[in-house]
């Protein structure tokens, strides 16, 4: 496995090693051992999720807090994400900074989000199964979130506005400046 660090401490890009052959191919998605060698973190998952979705749909940008905070590894099973982190931690260098990643089930990427995070996907594909490891349980009262399109982000969603798909929650997230005043 192949791990790169991305611009923002912590946050990696995980290629896994993928044997083909005539009938296929074979890779190991994840190894606790291996990724907390690689990444130097100490890490275990308590949950994973999955979600599918069409072409346009967004999700995000979300987190937990506090005692509640999650890390994340998310890939995706069927389709194409652009998949963002957002460094939330107001002791970083990279605060308010973000990468945006493409993940697809052709290039088998992962990215990990650490705690302190805002992470969101769009689906560029007509469709996408997307799959996560979270490291704490989900606990509704203690997430959060702010708007996709909050200009301080400067995120690029690669899909008009106005073909995005965003759920009512979403829509009504705070701004950058409102939560992290």
């Amino acid at each position: 496995m192949k791990v790169t660090e991305t611009k923002l401490k912590g946050c990696f890009i995980l290629e896994p090693t993928k044997f083909g052959d005539s009938r296929g191919y074979f890779f190991e998605s994840f190894n606790e051992n291996t990724f907390n060698e690689l990444t130097g973190t100490k890490i275990r998952f308590v949950q994973d999720n999955q979600s599918y979705s069409t072409k346009g749909v967004l999700r995000g940008l979300h987190a937990q807090q506090g005692e509640y905070a999650q890390a994340k590894l998310v890939r995706v099973l069927e389709g194409t994400v652009i998949d963002v982190a957002v460094d939330v931690r107001v002791d970083s260098p990279t605060f308010g900074e973000h990468v945006a990643v493409e993940l697809s089930e052709e290039n088998n990427l992962q990215l990990f989000v650490p705690r302190g995070f805002l992470h969101g996907f769009v689906v560029v594909s007509d469709v996408a199964t997307f799959f996560y490891k979270c490291d704490n349980f989900y606990n509704k009262e203690s997430e959060y979130g702010v708007k996709f399109d909050d200009p301080s982000l400067g995120i690029n969603w690669n899909i008009p506005k106005e073909e995005l798909i965003v759920s009512d929650k979403d829509l009504v997230l705070s701004s950058f400046a409102e939560i992290f005043k």
